[in-house]
């Protein structure tokens, strides 16, 4: 086509004389900046939960609830939130999902905390490698979505993985599956909710609010509470409100300049750096199964990301 007969590039609307083009560069690498942060912050997440050493994982969680609720309640005011919260609220129906991802991501974030403190980084590290094949699964037995054929070779090496550790240890990783199981599950009744992630995030925390002050309120009453035992431990009860948040609102922002595609290949950021925290941080062995199902998992993990690469090159 002669440049004479194309559309000739058009100003912002603001007024600036940037190109569109450039603009949306300047978009995409601030919303690569955004994805990397939160999946960065994400996959340091088991160097902070060791710092709670001596605070069962239950109630690490009931304070982490707590205070990502009240953190929550400050950036919602503040940025004037409340509009997409009512919206979702006056539709009742709606509630029940809203409920059951607040289990869920309590389920998923109580034992998060419990694999950190035992010392099985690794199996978290796995069960956050195998959530994109959940969620393929969860599409086609649920949502009955057909699946491609490196789709359908992908879910079947994380089988064949899942047998091989229980084979050669005689065991199922058991924090693997529920991880992935829990937040494969919560990503998907999450689409059945009218709320953005941040507006459905304090929903959900909202909801767990009330059992976890009566929790807290037990613990008090009983002199179990680790709350105010020293300023340390009191002060990282508070700030795990703020760690939960902050790579939330910077996922936000990446998702809003991103690809989904791109912000999917970013997601591996996350296990890979829980990955390599247990081993060069903690010292966690490796076995000789583990490592044989890391790589079929990491396999079907190439296999998925090709899938989603030819279908993202066809559209």
């Amino acid at each position: 086509m002669s440049r004479s007969l194309r559309e000739p590039q058009q100003p912002i609307a603001s007024g600036s004389s940037e190109p569109q083009s450039a603009m949306q560069a300047r978009e995409a690498r601030h919303g690569v900046g955004y994805g990397i942060a939160a999946y960065v912050i994400w996959g340091c997440f088991p160097l902070f939960f060791a710092l709670f050493d001596g605070v069962p994982a239950w109630e690490v969680l009931i304070q982490r609830i707590v205070w990502s609720c009240l953190f929550l309640l400050i950036v919602v005011m503040l940025l004037r939130r409340w509009a997409p919260i009512r919206e979702g609220l006056r539709q009742p129906r709606q509630l029940v999902w809203v409920l059951g991802c607040a289990v869920l991501i309590a389920l998923n974030w109580g034992l998060y905390i419990y694999a950190v403190e035992s010392h099985r980084v690794l199996q978290a590290s796995l069960g956050y490698f195998m959530t994109p094949l959940v969620n393929v699964a969860c599409g086609m037995l649920v949502l009955k979505e057909r699946l491609s054929r490196w789709q359908i070779l992908a879910i079947c090496l994380a089988v064949v993985a899942i047998l091989v550790q229980l084979w050669m240890l005689g065991k199922l990783p058991w924090i693997s599956l529920v991880l992935a199981m829990t937040f494969g599950t919560y990503g998907l009744l999450r689409k059945r909710v009218p709320l953005d992630g941040l507006s459905g995030l304090f929903v959900e925390t909202g909801l767990l609010l009330p059992l976890s002050l009566i929790a807290l309120g037990w613990l008090m009453w009983q002199g179990q509470s680790h709350f105010g035992e020293t300023p340390t431990t009191t002060m990282l009860m508070i700030v795990s409100g703020v760690v939960t948040t902050l790579p939330l609102l910077a996922f936000a922002g990446a998702a809003r300049r991103l690809r989904l595609s791109t912000v999917g290949f970013l997601m591996y950021i996350n296990p890979t750096l829980q990955f390599l925290i247990a081993l060069w941080v903690f010292g966690e062995p490796l076995s000789p199964a583990q490592l044989i199902t890391f790589a079929l998992i990491w396999v079907g993990l190439g296999c998925y990301s090709l899938d989603a690469w030819f279908h993202h090159q066809r559209g």
